[in-house]
């Protein structure tokens, strides 16, 4: 079989539109991202819930979920990180061709990654998220206990400790979450996203 013949229906198959009208929805990809204990799933499982109960389909992927799946097989070197945010956002892509709304939980340290993704998704249907909290707010917070480990070396290559974090300049919303419960995040984030997702 030639490589011209391997994806021979996709015309004729179902399109990203007939989903959305099917779900009355406009799908897109959230990406969450921030430091290790920044608060990104606490915050997108509040935003599901409070798209949930507006009668939106979402689906959550964030960073212990996947490793322990399709990405089991990565490392967190520089190249792996990079190649499981690649397989992520084409994961994202067979979710929002089925018109669902996809909220992303991945610390995204580098900026040429988070271009990657962006790319692979499309800027249209991408929204960035940067879940900004200070490295000593997320230290204190420490729920997994994994800053402990990597000050003493435990844990290498781990972000924010011994491997970089680049803070954007430019995210499309930007909330800070030191001083602010979540369900206030989540208000801060809907006010911006609303009207992007409502078909």
């Amino acid at each position: 079989m030639s490589e011209s013949n391997i994806f021979p229906v996709f015309e004729r198959m179902l399109q990203r539109s007939h989903k959305e009208k099917l779900l009355r929805q406009n799908s897109k990809v959230l990406w969450v991202y921030g430091l290790s204990g920044s608060g990104k799933t606490t915050m997108a499982i509040a935003l599901e819930k409070s798209l949930h109960d507006r009668g939106f389909l979402t689906q959550i992927l964030d960073g212990d979920n996947v490793r322990a799946g399709i990405n089991s097989n990565l490392t967190f070197t520089k190249e792996d990180r990079a190649e499981n945010l690649r397989r992520i956002a084409e994961v994202n892509k067979l979710f929002y061709n089925c018109g669902l709304i996809t909220i992303n939980c991945f610390i995204s340290p580098l900026k040429e990654n988070r271009d990657t993704v962006r790319e692979i998704i499309g800027k249209n249907d991408f929204i960035e998220i940067f879940v900004d909290t200070p490295i000593e707010e997320c230290e204190r917070r420490d729920v997994k206990g994994l800053y402990k480990k990597a000050r003493a070396g435990e844990i290498k290559n781990f972000t924010g400790v011994d491997a970089p974090f680049e803070v954007p300049e430019n995210p499309d919303i930007r909330v800070e979450t030191t001083d602010k419960s979540p369900e206030m995040l989540v208000a801060e984030i809907l006010n911006v996203v609303l009207p992007q997702l409502y078909y």
